[in-house]
């Protein structure tokens, strides 16, 4: 019996293209950062977005619970449906009740907020079709799209104006081939919330161009003192909005993995392929963790709102320590935030000219203090830096007293400047970033 071979003389397995186009920008340059700390300082890295990176935050016995008791169940070991158990939807809905009319079918649960991110972008996009996102904004909207061939714009936020949206921008950004609008509330990073008349004018450019809204607001009970939160969906008259959450940031669990789609289509504009599609796309994981499916309705209901009050203060107070210490920073300008867990720093960079850009400034503030923020590149917004606001109080006094004297070390006022730019010009050791990493470039 004669076997029927290729005709290929050696191997060759190659990568598929969404292998190859999916990338995390910030992943990648945390990951591959190659210059090292000073020696003589402990490292403080104010980078990602983990709350319990520093072991200082940590959910309650309620939460821990409810996992333990899950574990014993024999229901907790078994396949769920893939949109997930309909008592864990049910919660959701219950716990969502803020955003508006909710039932379990509207429900979707995933394997973290940004798997339900990606859901909602492959139930609308089709490759060709282009999403809508804020700059700054959460890059991993580029890792799910890009790969699948899904054109990623961008609209501008003003960050004189608390970051609110240039209404204009995203408007002008909006053809024939817009999927969807991403609005990330509060927003990762820049840590604004928008009230209800800016959302309406959102909603008014978003109805007007007949386009469905993604709604960002996993940090949506993360507000400070002074400014209030509304749920986008809760405004819309006509708008479909796909709301995506999770227990990540207020519980203190992102490696639980578990988020949700909550559908808010109140005029049945998505119809019912959409919410088949999302019910399709949810079969490819089958669902998130049975065990914290199981003691999702418990963790919902029985965590005591004090523990959410002392996080929700202890952040905020990191907040506004960042903020006064690095007001005396010379040469950056720090943008106080309303919510979520992020503060944005303006790099003058006109003061700081022996660097090139955000990306020298922060890899020599990493070899030379020991401090590692996130570079602007990260949501494509260069000459600024992303600062977490989770650390403990001790080591966010000590990073913004070392950024303080890296600034006073590297400032040049005017009157120097020209003696610095010959300098620089003569050097040819110099630090740059490109796509895949950081290096150092002799």
């Amino acid at each position: 019996m004669s076997r029927r071979t290729r005709s290929r003389q050696e191997w060759e397995v190659r990568a598929s293209t969404l292998a190859r186009k999916t990338t995390n920008p910030i992943r990648r340059i945390v990951e591959n950062l190659q210059v090292e700390p000073n020696p003589d300082k402990e490292l403080i890295a104010l980078s990602i977005g983990d709350p319990t990176t520093f072991g200082n935050l940590n959910p309650p016995e309620q939460v821990l619970q409810a996992v333990h008791e899950s574990v014993e169940l024999y229901t907790s070991r078994g396949y769920a449906p893939s949109k997930g158990h309909y008592e864990a939807r049910a919660a959701v809905a219950k716990y969502s009740a803020h955003q508006g009319d909710i039932s379990p079918d509207d429900v979707v649960l995933a394997s973290g907020c940004s798997h339900a991110i990606e859901l909602v972008i492959t139930a609308l996009a089709e490759s060709g079709q282009n999403i809508i996102i804020p700059r700054p904004g959460f890059s991993i909207y580029q890792t799910l799209a890009l790969g699948l061939g899904i054109v990623i714009k961008y609209y501008n936020l003003l960050p004189d104006n608390q970051w609110k949206v240039d209404l204009d921008d995203l408007e002008s950004q909006i053809d024939d081939d817009t999927a969807a609008i991403v609005v990330i509330n509060p927003s990762n990073p820049c840590g604004s919330v928008y009230d209800k008349e800016h959302l309406s004018e959102i909603l008014d450019v978003a109805s007007r161009n007949r386009v469905p809204i993604i709604a960002d607001e996993i940090y949506e009970h993360f507000i400070f003192s002074g400014h209030k939160y509304t749920a986008i969906s809760t405004i819309s008259k006509d708008v479909p909005i796909l709301t995506c959450g999770g227990l990540t940031k207020r519980f203190l669990v992102p490696g639980w993995r578990m988020g949700w789609v909550i559908i808010h289509d109140r005029n049945n504009i998505l119809g019912k392929e959409i919410r088949a599609g999302l019910a399709n796309l949810s079969m490819r994981i089958l669902g998130p963790s049975t065990i914290i499916q199981r003691a999702l309705p418990a963790i919902l209901e029985y965590t005591p709102q004090s523990f959410f009050d002392d996080v929700l203060f202890f952040i905020e107070s990191q907040a506004k320590l960042a903020y006064e210490e690095l007001r005396h920073a010379p040469g950056l300008r720090p943008i106080m935030p309303e919510g979520a867990m992020y503060m944005m720093i303006e790099i003058k960079l006109s003061h700081f000219p022996e660097f090139k850009n955000e990306c020298e400034f922060v890899e020599r503030l990493v070899s030379e203090q020991s401090v590692f923020c996130l570079p602007g590149q990260c949501f494509d917004y260069p000459n600024y830096m992303r600062i977490v606001l989770t650390v403990p109080e001790d080591k966010m006094r000590e990073a913004c007293q070392r950024i303080i004297i890296f600034c006073k070390e590297h400032v040049v006022y005017s009157e120097k400047r020209k003696d610095i730019d010959k300098e620089v010009s003569m050097t040819t050791d110099i630090s740059v970033i490109c796509n895949d990493d950081i290096t150092r470039v002799v």
